[in-house]
């Protein structure tokens, strides 16, 4: 690990203290605990550990999708966040090697004439995302034929795929496959349209803190510790990014 510089607090910590975006749209990284109602997860465990290693308090701030933690960028409200990355956020982001891969999948109702995620993109198709996710950026960038709509959050995709008559929901297989049980007559296709690399980020111009947040994260990776805050959180089919794809 770096040493914590004048320079290492003054891009993490400026005000004393590290705040850290958290986001409740993807709920394999974090959710709000039922009974204190406090954020809990994945990457709450690695806010906290990054605290400690500085030294430092750790404000949590809660977002309820991605779109608005890269929003809250520009109101300059956090010093480090957990985003999927993606060339549209790293314009403002300085984004890490990733930390977590998670699989992108469909949603369709049983009786859908979709029976793979090859014969998604039709004209006579929509598909509901939430608005910023990684997967509204990726299908933003391939989707060519089908109509794209976008849901406040991503949790929220098959509410309204099925309140508005949509064809479709996209997201993260696990919160997909959590609705599929929650709601009767649904299909989940197989496979995956996309992998997701989840990653931490600092707001761009402060090099100093994003050199010591990469240190940091490849130690959480070689020490087990993210591994181990997979199985404490039960997220299932979240996988330790391998350590070549850190570049």
């Amino acid at each position: 690990m770096i040493p914590v510089t004048h320079d290492v607090l003054a891009d993490l910590a400026p005000n004393g203290r590290l705040r850290a975006a958290i986001n409740y749209g993807n709920p394999i990284l974090a959710n709000k605990d039922a009974a204190t109602h406090e954020p809990k997860g994945i990457s709450v465990d690695l806010a906290r550990a990054l605290a400690r290693q500085l030294g430092v308090p750790v404000d949590l701030i809660p977002y309820d999708a991605a779109g608005k933690v890269v929003d809250a960028l520009e109101q300059n409200e956090w010093d480090v966040a957990f985003v999927a990355r993606d060339p549209i956020r790293g314009k403002g982001i300085e984004q890490t090697f990733p930390y977590i891969i998670i699989e992108g999948a469909y949603l369709v109702r049983e009786g859908s004439p979709i029976r793979s995620n090859d014969e998604v993109d039709q004209s006579w198709n929509t598909v509901v995302v939430g608005r910023g996710s990684a997967y509204d950026l990726f299908l933003t960038r391939t989707i060519t034929k089908a109509k794209l709509v976008r849901s406040p959050t991503s949790p929220g995709v098959v509410d309204m795929m099925l309140a508005d008559g949509y064809g479709v929901a996209a997201g993260v297989k696990q919160q997909l496959v959590s609705d599929a049980e929650r709601v009767t007559g649904l299909r989940l296709l197989e496979g995956r349209f996309m992998v997701i690399e989840q990653a931490m980020g600092t707001p761009k111009g402060r090099p100093a803190g994003a050199e010591f947040v990469s240190a940091f994260l490849r130690t959480m990776i070689e020490s087990g510790f993210v591994a181990n805050a997979i199985c404490t959180h039960g997220a299932k089919g979240a996988l330790v990014a391998p350590l070549s794809s850190k570049g």
